[in-house]
C-alpha cells in the first residue's frame, strides 16, 4: 500500500505540476543523493524537514537480529543518505507505537549503551568488511563512536571521530541527523572496493530488540559487520576526493596547581603551564599523518580499580589517550583479553608509554595492504615488567625513552599476513626490540585461523630488589595460533601458545613468560525456549578447559613441565527480558602457586547476570565466585569469595537536567586453616555525573581501595594494611572532540607511607 500511495503520489505531482521529490524512491540497498552544486546542505538539528530530504533515496528494508534473527522487523526504520562536498549526511526515521516509552537520557560521550534506544551507522570505506568504522547517536543525541573489528568480533569505543549529529523526539519516534566528515574517513587512494554501510536500532523494552539494515545477517556470522552493503549512488565521489587533503590543529592549555606529600619526604608543590598541540594532516585518501607535542591527559577519565591483592600478574588497563587511537585497527589489537591473558597480539600495548613529550605516526591505506609507524619519546617514570611463570616482577621505567613501532599488513583473499617491529630504547645500552609476523585466514564462513610469532631481544633486566639493570642479551620467542568456529549449532574457540621465558616486549604488555599453554571454550546452542514459565530468547551449555605447564627457568629457579593451572568449567548461559544474560560455572580447578609448591585443587561456583531493569535502574551487573579459593601469598587453600556489582541510575532532573549515578564495588576474601580472615581485598567506584545539556557536565568519582592481611607466623606473612583514595571533581564543556574545557580537582591519598596528592588543573582545547 505504501508503494502504491507513493507512486499515485509521484504521478499526481507530475500532473499538477507539483515537485517531483514529493516522492521519494524506495531502494532495495542503501543508496546517497548528491546534493547539487550550490544546494545547501541540511542543518544538523534532527529535523528531517529540509527540502533535500524529500527526495532523498529512501531505504527501510530492515530485519531483526535481536532477540531473534531472520524475523522482519517489528517496527519501520527508514535511512536517507546525502552526499556533500566534504560530508556524508545520514537522515533515520525511526517510528515507535509507543513513544512515551522512548529512553533518552542525556549520556556521557562513549556511554550510549544498550539501556538506551538509539541508531548505529556503520562505515566501511575500505570495503573489505574487516573493519569498520562506526557512529551511535542516541534518541537524546548522545554520540559513542568507534572501531568495529571483525576479526575479534568486538568494538572499540576508544577512537573518537570528529563527527555531528542531533536527534529530534517526534510524535511517533525519533529523528536522527548524522554529519559524517569525509576527513574521518579512511580508504584507498586507488582499486578500493565500494564502500559499505550498515544501520543498527535498538529499542530497549522488556524484550530489547536490535534491529539491522543486513537483511542476510545472522547470529552465525563470524562478526556483526559480515553482511554489510554497498552503499550505492556515490557515483565518482571517491576519485573526486581522494587527492583531496585536510588538516586538523588543536592546540591545547594547560594551567595546574600541584602539591605532593608524605611522612617522610615533606611537601613540594609546583605551579605551571603547559602548552600542546595535536595535529592531523590527511594529504590524500590514503595517508594520515599525526603528530603530538608536549600532550596533557587531565580530562581522561580515571581508570577503574581492580582487585589486585590475591594475584602475582600483572593486571591491564584500556587506553584511553587520543593520540594513540588514530588507526587503531591497523596496529593490531593493542589491549590483552578480559582476563588479562593477553592471546591477542598486544605487541604495542600503549598504556606502556606513560607520558610522551611529542610523537609523530605516519598510516597508509591501500586496496590490499595498509602500514602504520610511529616514533615517540616518553619522559618515563611508568611501570617495567619482567614476567615468569608464577609472577610478574615490577620496576620503574628509566626516564627520556623512545619508542618506535611499525606493523604492515597484505591481504591475499581470505589470507591476511603482516609483520611488525617495535623498539624501546632507554639510552645507556638499556633497549628492548621486538620483530614478528602474525596473520589471519577465512576458511569458509564458519572458521577463522589466527597466530602469531614474536621474537624479543633485551638488555635490560631487574634485579631482585626492581631496580634497573643492565644484563646480557637477552632472547625469547612468543608463538600463539588460535582456531575460531561459529555456526548455528556450535561455537569453539581453540588456542595454543608458547611464551619462553626470557621473552619481554617493553612497548607491549607481558604478564606471564615460560609457559606452554593450551586451552578450549565452547558452547552449543540450544535457542530460546521456556523454563519454569520464564521465556529464554537463547541458551548455551559451555565448557572451558585450559592446562598451562611451565619451561624451564634457570635463572629463576623454574623447573620444567610444573602444572601452573588446569582449568575445567562446565558452565550455562541464558539471556532474557530485560536484555537479561545469566551465566555460571561450576570451577573444578587445580592452581600452583609458586615452582615446587603444591598443586592445589580448587572447588569454585560462579553465578554472574546482567540486565537493563527499567529507566531508572538502567543497568545492573553483578558477579560471584564461592568456594576453596587459593591463596597465593599463603601457598595454600580456604573458604572464600570474589564478588563484583555494578550499578548505574539516571534520572531527568528540572530544567532537562540529568544525572546519572554509577556504582562500583568488588569484594574478595579467603579464610585461614582456623577459619578467620586470611586477607581482604576491597575496591569501590562510585561516579557521578550531572548533566546540565549536551554540551555541558559536572563529573564526580571518588575510589578507594583496601587490601588487609593478617599475620600468620606459620607461613612467614606479616600483617598489612594498604589503602588508597581519589577523588576526581571536573567541568566539562564539551563541542564535539573539537572544542573542549575542562576545569577539575584530583586529589588521592595512599597508606603506609601517609603519600598525598593535589591538582587542580584548567584545560582549554580547540579545533581548527
Amino acid at each position: 500500500m505504501t508503494f502504491r500511495l507513493n507512486g499515485l503520489g509521484f504521478a499526481l505531482g507530475l500532473a499538477l505540476g507539483l515537485p517531483a521529490h514529493a516522492a521519494p524512491l524506495h531502494t532495495t540497498s542503501p543508496t546517497a543523493q548528491r546534493l547539487p552544486a550550490g544546494e545547501p546542505a541540511p542543518a544538523i538539528d534532527g529535523r528531517l524537514d529540509d527540502p533535500v530530504w524529500q527526495r532523498a533515496p529512501v531505504y527501510d528494508r530492515f530485519v531483526q537480529f535481536l532477540p531473534a534473527d531472520k524475523q522482519a522487523a517489528r517496527w519501520r526504520t527508514t535511512v536517507q543518505v546525502l552526499v556533500t562536498d566534504d560530508a556524508l549526511v545520514f537522515g533515520i526515521r525511526a517510528w515507535d507505537p509507543a513513544p512515551e516509552r522512548i529512553r533518552a537520557p542525556l549520556a556521557r560521550r562513549d556511554q550510549v549503551k544498550a539501556d538506551q534506544d538509539y541508531i548505529t551507522v556503520f562505515i566501511d570505506a575500505v570495503g573489505h568488511r574487516r573493519t569498520a568504522q562506526f557512529v551511535r547517536v542516541s534518541a537524546a543525541g548522545s554520540i559513542e563512536d568507534g572501531l568495529y573489528a571483525a576479526e575479534e568480533d568486538s568494538d572499540d569505543s576508544a577512537p573518537d571521530f570528529d563527527v555531528e549529529a542531533a536527534a529530534t523526539r517526534l510524535p511517533d519516534g525519533y529523528s536522527i541527523e548524522l554529519r559524517w566528515p569525509l576527513a574521518t574517513l579512511r580508504f584507498p587512494h586507488a582499486d578500493g572496493a565500494p564502500w559499505r554501510v550498515q544501520v543498527a536500532r535498538n529499542i530497549p523494552r522488556e524484550d530489547r530488540t536490535l534491529d539491522v539494515s543486513a537483511p542476510l545477517l545472522t547470529k552465525d556470522a563470524l562478526s556483526f559487520i559480515a553482511e554489510m552493503q554497498a552503499l550505492e549512488g556515490l557515483g565518482d565521489l571517491v576519485e573526486q576526493v581522494h587527492e583531496r587533503s585536510f588538516f586538523a590543529f588543536r592546540p591545547e592549555l594547560t594551567l595546574r596547581s600541584t602539591r605532593d606529600s608524605s611522612d617522610t619526604g615533606g611537601t613540594q608543590r609546583e605551579r605551571r603551564a603547559s602548552l600542546g598541540a595535536e595535529f592531523k594532516w590527511r594529504p590524500r585518501a590514503d595517508w594520515v599523518i599525526d603528530a603530538t607535542l608536549n600532550p596533557d591527559f587531565s580530562q581522561v577519565e580515571l581508570d577503574e580499580p581492580q582487585l589486585a591483592g590475591n594475584t602475582r600478574f600483572a593486571l591491564s588497563v584500556p587506553e584511553k589517550r587520543p593520540f594513540f587511537l588514530e588507526s587503531a585497527d591497523v596496529v593490531g589489537p593493542t589491549q590483552p583479553d578480559e582476563s588479562g591473558e593477553n592471546r591477542s597480539l598486544a605487541a604495542f600495548y600503549t598504556r606502556a608509554i606513560t607520558d610522551p613529550d611529542w610523537g609523530l605516526r605516519a598510516t597508509w591505506r591501500g586496496a590490499g595492504a595498509e602500514a602504520t609507524a610511529l616514533h615517540l619519546r616518553d619522559a618515563g617514570g611508568g611501570t617495567l615488567l619482567r614476567a615468569g611463570a608464577f609472577s610478574t616482577r615490577s620496576g620503574t621505567q628509566p626516564r627520556d625513552s623512545q619508542a618506535s613501532f611499525a606493523r604492515g599488513r597484505m591481504q591475499f583473499g581470505s589470507l591476511g599476513l603482516a609483520g611488525l617491529a617495535s623498539v624501546r630504547d632507554f639510552g645507556h645500552g638499556l633497549a628492548t626490540q621486538v620483530v614478528g609476523s602474525d596473520g589471519v585466514w577465512r576458511a569458509g564462513d564458519s572458521d577463522q585461523l589466527r597466530g602469531h610469532v614474536l621474537l624479543s631481544s633485551t638488555t635490560l633486566g631487574l634485579d631482585d630488589d626492581g631496580h634497573v639493570q643492565r644484563v646480557a642479551r637477552d632472547r625469547g620467542h612468543r608463538a600463539w595460533l588460535g582456531w575460531r568456529h561459529r555456526d548455528a549449532d556450535w561455537v569453539a574457540n581453540v588456542n595454543v601458545e608458547e611464551i619462553s621465558p626470557r621473552f619481554a616486549n617493553d612497548n607491549g604488555f607481558v604478564n606471564q613468560s615460560g609457559i606452554r599453554r593450551a586451552s578450549a571454550f565452547g558452547y552449543l546452542r540450544l535457542g530460546p525456549r521456556e523454563l519454569a514459565g520464564v521465556d529464554l530468547h537463547d541458551h548455551e551449555v559451555q565448557l572451558k578447559l585450559q592446562e598451562t605447564r611451565t619451561l624451564a627457568d634457570p635463572l629463576l629457579g623454574v623447573a620444567g613441565g610444573q602444572v601452573v593451572d588446569r582449568l575445567v568449567q562446565p558452565g550455562f548461559w541464558f539471556a532474557a527480558a530485560r536484555n537479561t544474560g545469566v551465566w555460571g560455572h561450576v570451577g573444578l580447578d587445580s592452581y600452583r602457586a609458586r615452582s615446587g609448591g603444591a598443586l592445589h585443587p580448587t572447588r569454585t561456583l560462579l553465578l554472574g547476570f546482567e540486565s537493563n531493569p527499567g529507566e531508572l535502574l538502567n543497568f545492573v551487573n553483578g558477579e560471584v565466585e564461592w568456594g576453596r579459593r587459593l591463596d597465593v601469598d599463603a601457598d595454600r587453600v580456604g573458604l572464600g569469595a570474589q564478588a563484583q556489582l555494578q550499578a548505574q541510575m539516571r534520572t531527568p532532573l528540572p530544567g532537562g537536567w540529568w544525572l546519572e549515578l554509577d556504582q562500583r564495588f568488588g569484594l574478595g576474601w579467603v579464610d585461614g586453616p582456623d577459619g578467620r580472615r586470611a586477607f581482604t581485598d576491597r575496591s569501590a567506584q562510585s561516579l557521578v555525573v550531572l548533566h546540565l545539556s549536551a554540551r555541558d557536565s559536572l563529573r564526580l568519582i571518588h575510589q578507594h581501595t583496601r587490601f588487609t592481611r593478617r599475620a600468620d607466623a606459620a607461613v612467614g606473612l606479616a600483617a598489612q594494611d594498604e589503602t588508597g583514595r581519589v577523588l576526581s571533581l571536573m567541568f566539562q564543556h564539551r563541542v564535539g572532540i573539537a572544542r573542549v574545557l575542562s576545569v577539575g580537582l584530583n586529589r588521592g591519598r595512599e597508606q603506609p607511607g601517609g603519600v598525598r596528592s593535589s591538582e587542580v588543573f584548567a584545560k582549554a582545547t580547540l579545533g581548527y
